[in-house]
This record gives C-alpha cells, sequence and structure tokens, in this order.
C-alpha cells in the first residue's frame, strides 16, 4: 500500500476524453504510409498488437495504462479494438517471432514495451506504425533516427532515469559508503546506456561503481552475492527487475541499502528511488496512439516523448530490514512513502 502526497497520474489523466471513430483493420499505414487512415468507417475494429518482454510490476502497469488512454478515448476493448497482447518471457527468439506475426497478420498498431521487444518489432515490422514504451535510449538501441524526428515507422516514450539524482541517495543513505554494485544484462542496450550514466555519476558523487553482468534472470542472485560492496544500484534492467527479490535478499543478508531505477521497484522493496509511474508512462503513450489511430499522426513526425512527472519514492521497512535508517529530512520531501 502506497501514500502519495501527489496524485500518480497528476495531470495527464484529466485530458479531455474525446469521441472517436475506430481506424479499420484496412488501414492505409499498411500501403506504405505509416500514419493509420482517420476517421475509419463506423463498425471498424481496430487490431493492435502488444509484446512484451517478460512480466514485472512496471512493464505490465504500462501496458494497462496504453490501454486506459485509449479506452478513454472512446476505442472500448470488445467494441471498436481488440488487443493480440504477447509476452515473449525473456526470450529474444520469442520476441522475434511475436514481431514476425504481427507483421503477417497486418495488425493496424503495434505496442513494443521494453528495448529488446521494440527491437524486434523494428526488425519485422516497417509499413505498420510501432509505438515503443519502456525503453530507456530508443536511438542508441537503432529504433529512430533522433528523439526529436524518429524518421520511420517508430515513435513512443522513454524511461530514461535520473541516474545521477538516484545514485546521490546513496550518499544520503549510506554516507560512508565507497562502493556501488549494479547487476545488468549484458545483451540489454538500454542497461548499459544506465551503467554508462552510472560511471559518471558515480565518479562525481566519489563512489566506485562495481559491475556483474547477467544474461538470464537466474543469475541475478548470483551476481549480487559476487559483488563486495556498500550498496546496491538496480537500473530498469528488465531481467534483474523481474528477479529483483534475490537481489534486495543478497542486500538483506548483506545489510547494505538497494536503490532502485523506479517506483515500482521501490513498492516491491527496494529503498528509495527518484522515478516516474509507469502506468502514466503507459498512458502518455496511448495519447499518442490515439493521434495516429484518429487525426492520422505520422510517427516518423512525432519526437520521443519523457515522463512528465518525477518523484521521490521511499520505503522505511525496506530500508530497516537492510540495517540502514532513512533521514528524516529524506523522509520530509518523500511524494510517495510504502507503507508496508
Amino acid at each position: 500500500m502506497k501514500r502519495s502526497k501527489t496524485s500518480i497520474l497528476g495531470a495527464v489523466l484529466a485530458a479531455t476524453a474525446l469521441t472517436l471513430a475506430a481506424c479499420g483493420s484496412d488501414s492505409g499505414a499498411n500501403d506504405g504510409d505509416t500514419g493509420a487512415t482517420a476517421g475509419a468507417a463506423e463498425g471498424d475494429t481496430v487490431e493492435i498488437g502488444i509484446t512484451q518482454i517478460v512480466s514485472h510490476t512496471s512493464l505490465d502497469a504500462a501496458r494497462e495504462g496504453f490501454k486506459n488512454a485509449l479506452a478513454e478515448n472512446g476505442y472500448v476493448e470488445g467494441e471498436n479494438v481488440t488487443y493480440d497482447e504477447q509476452n515473449a518471457q525473456g526470450d529474444q527468439a520469442t520476441a522475434t517471432s511475436i514481431a514476425n506475426k504481427f507483421a503477417s497478420d497486418d495488425k493496424d498498431l503495434v505496442l513494443a514495451i521494453a528495448t529488446p521487444t521494440a527491437q524486434a518489432a523494428a526488425q519485422a515490422i516497417t509499413d505498420i506504425p510501432i509505438l515503443i514504451t519502456a525503453v530507456t535510449e530508443p536511438a542508441e538501441a537503432g529504433l529512430v533516427e533522433s528523439w526529436e524526428a524518429p524518421g520511420g515507422n517508430i515513435t513512443g516514450t522513454s524511461d530514461l532515469n535520473a541516474v545521477e539524482e538516484q545514485l546521490g541517495l546513496i550518499k544520503e543513505l549510506a554516507p560512508d559508503a565507497k562502493t556501488v554494485g549494479v547487476v545488468y544484462s549484458s545483451g540489454e542496450v538500454n542497461s548499459q546506456v544506465q551503467v554508462d550514466l552510472a560511471k559518471e555519476a558515480a565518479e562525481k558523487l566519489g563512489l566506485t561503481l562495481e559491475e556483474a553482468a547477467i544474461t538470464t534472470s537466474g543469475e541475478v542472485q548470483q551476481a549480487a552475492n559476487s559483488l563486495d560492496v556498500d550498496a546496491f544500484f538496480v537500473p530498469t534492467d528488465n531481467n534483474v527487475v523481474s528477479a529483483l527479490d534475490a537481489l534486495i535478499q543478497v542486500a538483506e543478508e548483506k545489510q547494505v541499502p538497494v536503490v532502485v531505477g523506479e517506483g515500482d521497484s521501490v513498492a516491491n522493496g527496494g529503498v528509495a528511488t527518484y522515478g516516474f509511474d509507469y502506468e502514466q508512462l503507459g498512458y502518455q503513450t496511448g495519447l499518442m496512439a490515439v493521434k495516429i489511430l484518429d487525426e492520422g499522426a505520422d510517427p516518423a513526425e512525432m519526437p520521443i516523448e519523457k515522463p512528465t512527472d518525477l518523484k521521490l519514492y521511499v520505503n522505511p521497512a525496506a530500508a530497516e530490514r537492510m540495517g540502514v535508517t532513512i533521514p528524516q529530512e529524506l523522509l520530509d520531501r518523500a511524494d510517495v512513502v510504502v507503507e508496508e
């Protein structure tokens, strides 16, 4: 249960709902125009494929936020929109297979959640609008030409973290800390980007970053155990976040704090973060989908959007289990205090 000083969804959920006519599955997007045809005939049904790399709280929330935005703007599941929801269960070959199936099915729009599934979709689908979300660095991942001008059939939202501010929390929670451990997936571009940012931030803060690379979620606990550090930092790495309990168990045994990359991981046992709500991020992506489906907006000309509402999350009970006391000043600043 969370106690929030401000509404998690904020102003974006107050967006005026529009009465929209759904696009037909014979959208012009599949004839070389990656913007969907506006004003489809009444009675047509929009077919949206959703591909997700793995299940964990943040990615699931982004998916639901996306669907909520469409529902609030006239796209009612079972009436004028259908969702083909697929999960790759952490396997890149499965993500590729899902993307190929969506391409052959000629969906009206595809939502790709997280970098690996976005990359698979980009390889397989070139003539259907693709929206991405929970992707840290879409340009570095080869998905768009630039954040400002994507240039192809892909746009969406990024979950790039405030890494320097997050690492700064370690100095507040453990002022004597010298080393920070980070477990990350060697095959995820989004994770490497965050590790590079963490190295820069750590140097500024007088911290040394110790790394342990993994390839699957099953390696998280062993990797965390291999690090003799004063604190852990968990980026928004899909394999690590899906096995967060294993890393937290190690931190509790070592009696060191865990600073995480997003708010849901604080609710799931991390001590603190500067983050945002993934349901809101998905909702923001859904509003972009509405522009494509209803107005025929072209993804090539729609800039990648960032989260709009950064918050400080803390979990006092998690801190206590790790032998850490959250300073009162930090508690006073918190936007969200998790109560277990």
